[in-house]
C-alpha cells in the first residue's frame, strides 16, 4: 500500500490558485479557447448546481469580482491550458480589463444543467461560426470531452462514481496509521511545501481586510488580552485567516486537499500550530500530517467530490487525528478522535463558497482540538451516539451514506434557495 498512498497523496495535496470551482470553470475556458484557436467571441457554460452554488459569491484572484462569469471569461481570454489549478496565475491587467467588459457586455453565459454528475463543467467558446466545447466531470481537472466545431477531438467518457476512477477497496485507518509510521520520512517530504504555502497566506490573512476577518479578529482580541495565545485559538486563527484571504480572492495560492483550498488549508494548518506549540521534532509533524492527509482522502471517498455536507468536517477530523497523533496519542486515541469529530458538526452544510467558509471552518477547527484533547483522556463517543459506530470503519461509512443518501433532499433546497434569492437581486 505504500507507493499507493504516496501517490494519491502527490495527486490530492496540490496548489491552486482561487476557490477550486470556479478555477476549474476557467480551466475549462481555457482549455476550450485553446481548442478554439480563435479569440472567443462569446463564452457559455453550463455546469451542475454543485459548481453554480460553490461559485456564486466567491471572490476571484485579482479581480475584486465575485462569480462563474469572471471566473470563466478570465480563464478563456487569457488563461494557461497547461497550469490546471493554477490557470489564472500570472492574469495581465489588460486580460482582467478585457474579461470585465466581457461579463458587463453580457457575452458571459451560465446555466445550471440537469442530470448530470455533482462536478460537471460544460464551456463552449463561439468565434463566427467556429466553436471549442470542453467537459469537465467528476474531479476538478478531469476532461472528458473536447470538441471543435462539433468534431470530438478527445474522449474519455467513463460511469460517473464521483471518486475520479481511483480504487479504495484496500485502504482502511489501520492501514494508513501503519503507513506513516514505517514510511521513510524522505519519501513524504513533498508534503512540506503545503506547510509553507497555506502559512504564508494564513500570515496575509492576518494583515490584510478580508472578507469577514475571522482570523485578524481573533489576533486583535489576543492583542487586547480577551484571548489567549494557545493551540486552541492560534489553530483556529490561522487557519480562518487563510480561509478569509482566499475567499476574498487573494492571489496568492494555498495547498489544496481533495479538490479543496478549504480542506487543504483546514487540514494543515491546525497540525502545524500543534507541533509548534509542543515542540515536537518536524518528523513527527511531517507523519502527522500525512495522517491527518490520508485520513480525510479515505473518508472524502465516501463523501465525494461535491456534497451538502461542508468538507471543512472531513479536513478537520483528519486534522484532528493528526493533532492527537503529534500529542502521542496511539491508533485508539486516534480512532477516538474521529468518532468525537463525528459526533460534533457533522450535518454542517455546505451553501457554497463564500466569505463565511472561515466561520465554518473556526467551529470545525475547534470541534477537531478539543475532540482530539478527549481522545487522551480516553473520553470517547461511543455506538450509542446517532451515526457513531464503534467501530471507526463503519462511522466512516456512515458520514458517506450521510452526505450522499441523507442530504439530497438537502442539497436540491440549498440550491433552490440560493437561485431564488438571485433572482431577487437580479
Amino acid at each position: 500500500m505504500k507507493e499507493v498512498f504516496l501517490q494519491k497523496l502527490k495527486e490530492e495535496f496540490v496548489p491552486a490558485l482561487g476557490c477550486t470551482e470556479p478555477v476549474a470553470v476557467a480551466y475549462a475556458a481555457a482549455k476550450a479557447r485553446e481548442v478554439l484557436t480563435l479569440q472567443p467571441e462569446r463564452i457559455e457554460f453550463f455546469v451542475s448546481g454543485n459548481i453554480l452554488k460553490n461559485g456564486m459569491g466567491v471572490g476571484i484572484p485579482g479581480s475584486g469580482m465575485v462569480g462563474l462569469t469572471i471566473a470563466g471569461a478570465l480563464g478563456a481570454l487569457g488563461g494557461d491550458p497547461t497550469a490546471g489549478l493554477e490557470v489564472l496565475d500570472g492574469i495581465s491587467n489588460d486580460v482582467m480589463d478585457m474579461a470585465k467588459s466581457f461579463v458587463d457586455e453580457g457575452k458571459v453565459s451560465v446555466d445550471v444543467k440537469y442530470d448530470v454528475p455533482k462536478l460537471y463543467i460544460e464551456c463552449i467558446c463561439h468565434s463566427g461560426d467556429n466553436t471549442g466545447r470542453v467537459i469537465i466531470q467528476d474531479r476538478h481537472t478531469n476532461i472528458v470531452t473536447i470538441e471543435r466545431n462539433g468534431e470530438v477531438v478527445y474522449s474519455n467518457a467513463c460511469d460517473s462514481d464521483d471518486k475520479g476512477g481511483a480504487d479504495f477497496s484496500q485502504w482502511s485507518f489501520e492501514n494508513i496509521y501503519n503507513f506513516i509510521n514505517t514510511v521513510d520520512i524522505s519519501e513524504i517530504r513533498f508534503i512540506e511545501k503545503g506547510i509553507k504555502l497555506n502559512k504564508s497566506i494564513a500570515e496575509e490573512g492576518l494583515k490584510g481586510n478580508y472578507g469577514l476577518q475571522v482570523g485578524k479578529s481573533m489576533l486583535l482580541n489576543i492583542k487586547k488580552g480577551l484571548l489567549s495565545s494557545d493551540i486552541m485559538n492560534r489553530s483556529i486563527m490561522l487557519t480562518a485567516a487563510a480561509s478569509d484571504a482566499r475567499m476574498a480572492g487573494s492571489t496568492m495560492p494555498v495547498m489544496s486537499n481533495c479538490g479543496s483550498g478549504n480542506q487543504g488549508i483546514s487540514v494543515t494548518l491546525p497540525v502545524v500550530v500543534a507541533a509548534e506549540e509542543l515542540e515536537v521534532e518536524h518528523e513527527k509533524l511531517l507523519r502527522g500530517l500525512a495522517l491527518a492527509l490520508l485520513t480525510t482522502i479515505y473518508m472524502k471517498s465516501f463523501v465525494g467530490q461535491l456534497s451538502a455536507l461542508c468538507g471543512v468536517l472531513l479536513s478537520t477530523a483528519g486534522a484532528g487525528c493528526g493533532i492527537t497523533y503529534i500529542m502521542g496519542g496511539d491508533f485508539q486515541q486516534i480512532g477516538m478522535t474521529l468518532k468525537n469529530m463525528t459526533g460534533s458538526v457533522t450535518g454542517m452544510i455546505c451553501d457554497g463558497a463564500k466569505y463565511g467558509c472561515s466561520h465554518k471552518i473556526s467551529a470545525s477547527v475547534s470541534a477537531a482540538i478539543q475532540s482530539s484533547l478527549l481522545a487522551m483522556n480516553h473520553n470517547v463517543l461511543n455506538g450509542m451516539n446517532g451515526i457513531i459506530d464503534d467501530d471507526v470503519e463503519a462511522t466512516i461509512r456512515n458520514i458517506g451514506r450521510l452526505a450522499n443518501e441523507g442530504m439530497e433532499v438537502t442539497d436540491e433546497v440549498i440550491l433552490k434557495t440560493m437561485l431564488e434569492k438571485m433572482k431577487k437581486v437580479s
